[in-house]
């Protein structure tokens, strides 16, 4: 063995001369080449979830429901990477590059020896010491567009590589894990942990750690599951952006292609929107489904982004937000990345933004909170999907919603309801009534998509649930009056009612009751079940607050426009 350190180290003093020899476009272009090996040598075991589908867990103090609470709202702190002083080319360095070399080859060493004699001689994964050595021990974090220098690059590619599917080489596994504190990530062995730029969190099997990986930095590329995307620690690239890589040739998705990606947002906060309309924003891009332009507050929210399969034409998925200039605003977010593979019983259907997997919890739109003001979003038209759960051995026959009980915000507020003029009203006016008619409708419930004056000859038709609307296929109360669109101030199925003035006739005098103002809804939210299956809402608003102008050539119907709207939050549970 001693011939092959010698040997080893006499290279690897050859490829540091050649590296520093060479200018600044060779050394981007060694930094490619070792990214794109590391890929293809590293891989993780692509069964991310089945325990939180298949042993629920306990739930988590800071969260309402378990599955909004699988990560705490703690924040990561990055460990430093140990490899950064030595990327500089001094003499020293070259020393400690050295030390580190020789440990990392006694701590293989050793763990094969321990590997031999627990699994009767296990075949390694990668195909020999030299391989295991080269894929361990000297590449920095991946992932990470690091400033870094990679000697031993051309000496990897030169490395044979086996993948061995049914090993279970301790290097190579990639499990998934979960930390005391709640934080997911990868079990691999403490030097790669370090490597990786990643923060031990608990100690796995056959002395691995659970390696949480975290990156804090704008123009980032990740290519491992369970990987966090902080808020940087230097100052805020506009934008600032992040890339998920799909790639067949990577072994975590040659094995099993990735189908999806959730992204669970620990912690999320940028500027409010203006009249609705985001100023900081975050988009996502490379993805099948439809994913709406987010912003504002949004902890303990998630996204399934649906991709094309890995295997096929695989695209990169790009996170990115870009942020209004004028704003003092403490931008900062924490976001989970999950790799989720193909055939799993764990994917979202699809076209679901969001899946829910527990027989009760809480759902609510994309910026709502239980604070006083305006949070509702424009510009949002997604599905919401719950899976049919078990309840006493039986599959669940109908799902149930209610507002959530709040002390500062308001639980359901999608548009403003109208109050509309009727013939009898004694007025020559159309459409909208005023006060004291409208701020009675204003607090209401409503449902349908429009409302029309069958009074009139023409048929005054205004909007109701037409431009932003909760729909809830099937819904209706304990009375079984029934309703798909909902909105206004109220849940509620009732669809209105008229209020009547007293008309005196010319020359009887005889006093006749007729229809004055229709008020939308009423003043109570009540629970609504649905008994349509799959359980689903879509949630859609237009991309405006302000009035909607009666256009008969575009068939526009007229609209009031909205005031404070926040969106909803429910609580389900099926039944």
């Amino acid at each position: 063995m001693s011939k092959f350190y010698l040997i080893l180290l006499v290279v690897l003093m050859l490829q540091a001369s050649r590296a520093c020899e060479s200018n600044n476009e060779e050394e981007l272009l060694v930094r490619q080449q070792s990214d794109e090996y590391f890929a293809k040598a590293y891989g993780f075991t692509t069964d991310t979830w089945n325990a939180l589908y298949n042993k629920p867990s306990p739930r988590l103090s800071d969260y309402a429901n378990i599955y909004e609470g699988r990560t705490p709202l703690n924040k990561l702190r990055p460990s430093k990477n140990p490899f950064k002083n030595y990327f500089n080319r001094g003499e020293s360095n070259l020393r400690y590059f050295l030390h580190v070399l020789m440990e990392s080859i006694e701590m293989n060493q050793f763990q094969a020896d321990q590997a031999d004699e627990e699994e009767n001689k296990l075949e390694g994964r990668f195909g020999g010491l030299g391989a295991s050595l080269v894929n361990t021990g000297l590449f920095n974090n991946r992932f990470t567009p690091a400033n870094t220098w990679r000697p031993l690059v051309t000496l990897a590619k030169l490395v044979p590589i086996s993948v061995n599917p049914n090993s279970n080489n301790p290097l190579g596994t990639f499990n998934t894990c979960t930390s005391p504190s709640g934080d997911e990530g990868i079990c691999t062995p403490g030097a790669v942990c370090s490597l990786f730029g990643g923060r031990p969190g608990s100690s796995c099997n056959q002395g691995q750690v659970c390696c949480i990986n975290v990156v804090n930095s704008c123009g980032a590329i990740v290519t491992l599951n369970n990987t966090y995307w902080q808020t940087p620690t230097t100052a805020l690239r506009n934008p600032c952006s992040l890339t998920v890589r799909m790639d067949p040739k990577f072994v975590e998705q040659s094995l099993k292609p990735i189908c999806q990606i959730r992204l669970d947002f620990v912690s999320f906060t940028t500027s409010q929107p203006t009249a609705g309309t985001c100023t900081d924003t975050f988009q996502v891009g490379g993805v099948s489904n439809a994913v709406p332009t987010i912003c504002g507050d949004n902890t303990g929210q998630h996204m399934y982004l649906h991709v094309p399969t890995s295997s096929n034409n695989p695209i990169d998925v790009q996170l990115m937000f870009n942020f209004a200039s004028g704003t003092t605003i403490n931008r900062s977010w924490n976001i989970k990345i999950a790799m989720l593979p193909c055939g799993t019983k764990y994917l979202a259907p699809v076209d679901c933004l969001q899946y829910f997997t527990a027989i009760s919890g809480k759902v609510s739109s994309f910026n709502w909170m239980n604070v006083a003001g305006t949070r509702q979003l424009n510009s949002q038209n997604y599905n919401i999907c719950f899976r049919t759960e078990l309840i006493s051995s039986q599959k669940a026959t109908k799902m149930c919603l209610s507002p959530c009980t709040v002390t500062n915000g308001d639980a359901f507020s999608i548009t403003t309801p109208p109050a509309v003029y009727l013939v009898g009203s004694g007025s020559n006016s159309i459409g909208f009534a005023p006060n004291p008619d409208d701020a009675k409708a204003a607090v209401n419930s409503a449902v349908g998509t429009t409302y029309t004056d069958q009074t009139r000859p023409s048929g005054i038709t205004v909007a109701t649930c037409l431009y932003d609307y909760l729909l809830i296929p099937g819904g209706r109360d304990a009375n079984n009056v029934e309703a798909d669109r909902y909105c206004g101030n109220e849940l509620n199925p009732s669809p209105g009612y008229a209020t009547f003035v007293g008309i005196t006739c010319v020359g009887t005098n005889q006093v006749v009751e007729q229809p004055k103002v229709f008020i939308s809804g009423t003043q109570a939210s009540v629970q609504v079940c649905t008994p349509i299956k799959p359980f689903k809402l879509t949630y859609r608003t237009d991309g405006q607050e302000t009035a909607v102008t009666e256009d008969l050539t575009t068939n526009t119907v007229r609209a009031l426009a909205d005031v404070g709207n926040t969106g909803f939050c429910l609580e389900y549970q099926e039944r």
